[in-house]
């Protein structure tokens, strides 16, 4: 898979690392790259450009498996989240402003030509904000197990508490896809750990984690949810925590909101389910038309 690695700096100077699978250097407004393997990098003509956002304590590359199914129709961008993996690690702001604040310097800086958003969990809560804050930016939305509901009080103790569970140093990559569940999905979270003298480690730090989820603690977002004006489609797993009841009445409350429900899929629906979820999302895509 050809991909070049690029350093975007946000307005308020944090390091945003992303991974754009099959860009067009020409069409490239700024940001340090470089290429880690072989192959064609052109957008090509009228190649809807799909923009990834991975979920709390996730990494890009976890977006993978769906990027080799989306490439061959976009141009498909990754980033490490502000707070994440190779991007700045302890940033002074992890407002869900500053993730919006990135989630247009990315496409800005790239030149993305009003993008998919794609986001998972909180992920897909930053997209739906970017989306609502700046309509002529991107031209549809998908939500994978991601809402505007809340407050949710419980929400930092309950991460925190996750956070503190892990193992850490994990012993090895084995151990560590066992504790996150085997299989696509702790492969996945076993990969986005750091090597260090002692094991892994995480490329995360517990309180930049819990600093990120400070809003979802205290409020709801559904006035924002009734701003998007994109085609929406929202995604739960079949036995994912999104309830469906939020997917409900944000369909209530934007008419015209497609729900789908990926069977045997959990939270992390793009890597339980790939194949299905990229069916939904190209069947999608094609009923919104040309950008």
């Amino acid at each position: 898979m050809a991909r070049t690695t690029r350093t975007v700096r946000s307005d308020d100077g944090v390091r945003l690392t992303c991974v754009d699978h099959g860009g067009d250097r020409r069409r490239d407004h700024g940001g340090d790259r470089r290429r880690d393997d072989g192959g064609d990098d052109e957008a090509g003509p009228g190649r809807r450009p799909v923009l990834l956002l991975h979920g709390l304590a996730g990494h890009a590359a976890e977006w993978d498996p769906l990027v080799r199914l989306l490439r061959p129709a976009h141009r498909v961008v990754a980033y490490d989240a502000r707070g994440h993996g190779a991007s700045e690690l302890r940033p002074a702001d992890v407002s869900r402003a500053a993730h919006v604040r990135d989630v247009v310097a990315v496409a800005e800086h790239l030149a993305l030509n009003r993008p998919v958003l794609v986001g998972q969990s909180l992920g897909g809560h930053t997209a739906m904000l970017a989306a609502a804050a700046h309509p002529h930016l991107f031209s549809a939305l998908v939500l994978i197990e991601a809402g505007p509901k809340g407050p949710s009080p419980e929400l930092p103790a309950r991460i925190g508490g996750w956070l503190d569970s892990w193992p850490v140093p994990f012993a090895s990559t084995e151990a560590a896809t066992a504790f996150f569940g085997g299989g696509p999905a702790g492969r996945a979270w076993a990969a986005g750990l750091a090597e260090h003298p002692d094991g892994l480690r995480p490329r995360v730090d517990r309180d930049v984690m819990v600093a990120c989820v400070a809003e979802n603690a205290r409020r709801s977002f559904w006035e924002e949810w009734s701003r998007v004006r994109c085609p929406t489609l929202v995604v739960r797993g079949a036995s994912g925590s999104m309830p469906e009841a939020e997917a409900t009445e944000m369909r209530v409350r934007r008419p015209g909101t497609e729900v789908r429900v990926i069977p045997s899929a959990a939270h992390d629906v793009h890597l339980d389910q790939p194949g299905a979820l990229h069916e939904a999302i190209a069947a999608f895509l094609g009923q919104c038309g040309p950008v």
